[in-house]
């Protein structure tokens, strides 16, 4: 997952695109340039980071959506700099904000975009719990994976991207648009055929650091398990509220964010959850037999309930 390149996009309320510009500048480095259409900065390696207009956002004036350059996973501390300056200068989320990430497609062949598909389609109720994904969102801006996708992904076993292509849009698409309303689905495939990028847009906005690291590098274990799976189930799994923090917990550790290098991070992705993350069902006593729950491999004291009280230095920004 650490060699994956990536891009992001911020979307934030309350700072003009113009202040925000400067911010980014006095974090990274370079210098400002802008016009009525947006702001860049070019940084010191001569990377642009952008912040332009959305019309979708609140906020009037005040409202701006930094777009990030390709970025590295060594990227990730400047990242959350630039994250922290724009939350210093007054830019905050709101309901009508959301972030959006991109993994470079080049990678991708028919068969790692499939298994993407499938592993996303089968844990998508989870992951929207687990972001706190509001219905609004759901319905317009980040959809579940169509049905009748993933029908024709399944019946056609697709070879070929210009395969899978084609169960995307429901017919070959050889001059895809931007704009394009297949755009609007958390998982969003049509960035792949246009600019060559798979985006996911299941986010919340947010100016805390923290979560976005999370987010990353959510994003990026999908890509990489998706890359190295020899193929995928893309059977719903059932969900429990009552299990949700448990079940979550599992995946993450069966996608390798397991450590104390990811412990933020499964930290920030459960915390919207119900349950424990250690027991699925009630825990059994450790002094005796009997009882019902399964105790978890990883995380098994850290992660339960009764240790959330002291974990809120490690969701700190």
């Amino acid at each position: 997952m650490k060699t994956l390149r990536l891009g992001i996009e911020i979307e934030t309320v309350g700072a003009s695109r113009q202040k925000l510009a400067h911010t980014i500048q006095s974090t990274v480095g370079g210098h400002v340039s802008g016009d009525y259409r947006g702001w860049q900065v070019t940084d010191t390696q001569g990377r642009a980071w952008k912040v332009v207009s959305d019309a979708s956002l609140s906020g009037g004036e005040y409202r701006g959506e930094i777009v990030s350059p390709i970025l590295t996973y060594q990227d990730m501390d400047a990242l959350q700099q630039v994250v922290r300056a724009a939350r210093e200068a007054g830019a905050r989320a709101d309901a009508s904000t959301g972030i959006h990430i991109h993994v470079d497609g080049s990678r991708f062949d028919a068969k790692g975009v499939t298994n993407l598909v499938k592993m996303v389609h089968k844990q998508e109720r989870l992951l929207e719990t687990a972001l706190g994904v509001s219905a609004a969102r759901l319905a317009r801006y980040c959809r579940p994976i169509g049905a009748a996708f993933l029908q024709r992904l399944e019946a056609r076993r697709p070879r070929t991207l210009q395969e899978v292509n084609e169960a995307w849009y429901g017919r070959r698409n050889n001059m895809p648009n931007r704009y394009d309303s297949s755009r609007y689905h958390g998982l969003n495939l049509n960035s792949l055929f246009f600019r060559g990028t798979i985006e996911f847009r299941y986010f919340n906005g947010t100016v805390h650091a923290g979560e976005v690291k999370a987010y990353v590098q959510l994003v990026l274990a999908l890509a990489a398990r998706a890359l190295a799976s020899k193929a995928a189930s893309s059977k719903r799994r059932d969900f429990n509220p009552a299990t949700a923090r448990y079940d979550f917990r599992v995946f993450l550790l069966h996608l390798g964010l397991i450590g104390e290098e990811f412990k933020t991070a499964r930290l920030h992705l459960l915390k919207r959850l119900e349950g424990s993350a250690a027991w699925k069902g009630q825990p059994r006593d450790r002094r005796g037999s009997g009882g019902e729950g399964t105790p978890g491999s990883e995380d098994a004291q850290s992660g339960s309930d009764s240790a959330q009280g002291s974990t809120h230095e490690a969701l700190a920004a």
